[in-house]
């Protein structure tokens, strides 16, 4: 199988290189400066064992392709909030022996949140959720940093509507040859909501820095409170904390990396980079849109959500709201919903 990286940042970048590091053949679809970058000095990836370069096929869209292969996977790793213009671009890119890529192929989505998936059915018959466990930093055109070990990661996969099947168990073999863990389980939703509520804390870290501390942890404790209970009231289930912890255990320790940049998640990343957005719709908003759903109250996670799309809508420098700030607008949006 060939793997068709569309958005070749963080986590795609990560495990295209990775792929490509255990010999599977690898497109990377990327743009402006990172594409540039990728076509004129490779893909730079910083991991554990050192800086690796791959020089790789770096396209904006399927057009230089041509006729897709019947072989192709694609694994869609852009963020939420891109998903539906990557999704128009590719549907329709014409296979070889007949037929559009939304009709053949497999695609994978490895985003945060769980809105991509049924934006990909619209369009794909054949859709994965996969549940990204991956810690990975892309803020330099370029250069994407993994510093996992021993595994680079781990990366739960089944299909969108339930389900397994053997093209998930054949990728999944691909990933488990190039450092990462691959489950293949039928309720690939039910991790996702799980990370989902760790992803909560993106838009406070991305505001206001790490979450470190008693206050911002206890901050962090609320806004996941909230999503914790808009989940119970509409019967969505999620693996625990517990569960997860023993599926990860030890296997993605943090190593630090020489020449790799300190920072933070994704959302932080975005920020970071000046992108003009920012994937808070689709964490925080997701549990505002299921507590509006299901007349449960979310001010936190409405108030973080706000915050983060006018700090990427301004361009704002990421971490330059001080908590103290934050914690004040929380106690605000706390008490105007009482």
């Amino acid at each position: 199988m060939r793997y068709i990286v569309i958005g070749a940042g963080a986590v795609g970048g990560t495990v295209g290189g990775r792929l490509a590091q255990a010999g599977r053949e690898v497109v990377l679809v990327a743009r402006g400066g990172h594409l540039t970058a990728l076509a004129e000095h490779g893909l730079r990836l910083r991991v554990p064992e050192g800086e690796l370069t791959y020089r790789l096929p770096a396209v904006e869209g399927p057009e230089p392709l041509g006729e897709l292969r019947a072989d192709d996977v694609l694994l869609l790793a852009v963020k939420t909030q891109d998903t539906e213009a990557a999704l128009d671009a590719w549907a329709a890119a014409p296979v070889a022996g007949g037929g559009a890529a939304g009709e053949r192929l497999p695609l994978l989505c490895l985003q945060n949140g769980v809105e991509s998936p049924r934006i990909a059915l619209r369009r794909f018959r054949r859709v994965y959720g996969v549940c990204v466990w991956l810690p990975s930093t892309f803020v330099e055109p370029g250069v994407v940093s993994a510093p996992g070990a021993p595994l680079t990661g781990i990366l739960h996969l089944g299909r969108a509507e339930g389900g397994t099947d053997d093209t998930a168990r054949r990728i999944a073999a691909d990933l488990a040859d190039a450092r990462f863990e691959a489950p293949v389980v039928p309720d690939v939703a039910r991790w996702q909501y799980a990370k989902l509520l760790g992803n909560l804390a993106n838009a406070q870290e991305a505001l206001s820095g790490p979450i470190e501390g008693a206050a911002a942890e206890g901050l962090y404790a609320r806004v996941r409170a909230e999503g914790e209970a808009v989940l119970a009231a509409a019967g969505i289930a999620h693996a625990s904390i517990e569960e997860q912890r023993a599926v990860r255990g030890e296997k993605v320790a943090l190593v630090p990396l020489a020449g790799a940049p300190r920072g933070g998640g994704s959302s932080w990343q975005s920020l970071a980079r000046g992108t003009g957005s920012i994937e808070a719709d689709y964490l925080n908003g997701e549990i505002a849109l299921l507590g509006r759903l299901h007349g449960v109250p979310t001010p936190l996670n409405e108030l973080l959500q706000r915050l983060a799309g006018s700090f990427a809508r301004e361009r704002r420098a990421a971490g330059s709201l001080p908590l103290a700030d934050l914690l004040r607008l929380a106690d605000e949006a706390r008490g105007a919903s009482a």
